[in-house]
């Protein structure tokens, strides 16, 4: 995948969506200095060359009841390609994922899973996990405490000349 070039009022535009995704466009205009219908040209073409993909809430996960949270490393048996995207069709709609990784190294997936509690994840390991084709094994790590969360992306600076 290539990256789009964005000069440094895109990257100012994404920034600051990136800390509010709610602004209006007469706010996001008047944050980055443009007029406000220049700024919409502008973010309906991030939007339309993809690297502004959607616009969601952030919430907190303990609060809603979601506090565990673990790295599962998992191991499937055969590498051929139908059987892995089986798997990670399976893994897709298993609403605990929040991510899935393919991996190099020692495991060939890492899932980031959040269940409401210890219980909550021994049955989502062995009633839904374990359960998908493929499967050879898995290893988990539970989150015991978060140093650093970050939703937003660090974005690269162009040479603006």
């Amino acid at each position: 995948m290539t990256s789009v070039v964005c000069d440094s009022i895109d990257i100012h535009i994404l920034e600051v969506l990136q800390a509010d995704g709610r602004l209006t466009n007469l706010e996001l205009a008047d944050r980055i200095g443009l007029s406000p219908s220049p700024c919409l040209r502008r973010v309906r073409r991030l939007e339309k060359e993809g690297l502004i993909t959607g616009y969601t809430a952030t919430l907190n996960r303990e609060l809603i009841g979601l506090g565990v949270v673990a790295f599962v490393r998992v191991n499937i048996e055969r590498h051929l390609n139908t059987e892995v995207d089986v798997f990670m069709k399976a893994v897709g709609a298993l609403d605990e994922v929040i991510a899935c990784y393919v991996t190099s190294g020692d495991s060939d997936f890492l899932l980031h899973v959040v269940v409401p509690d210890l219980n909550a994840f021994r049955q989502f390991a062995l009633e839904k996990l374990t359960r998908v084709q493929g499967v050879k094994d898995m290893r988990s790590s539970f989150v015991i405490g978060t140093v650093k969360e970050a939703t937003s992306l660090p974005l690269p600076r162009p040479n603006d000349t």
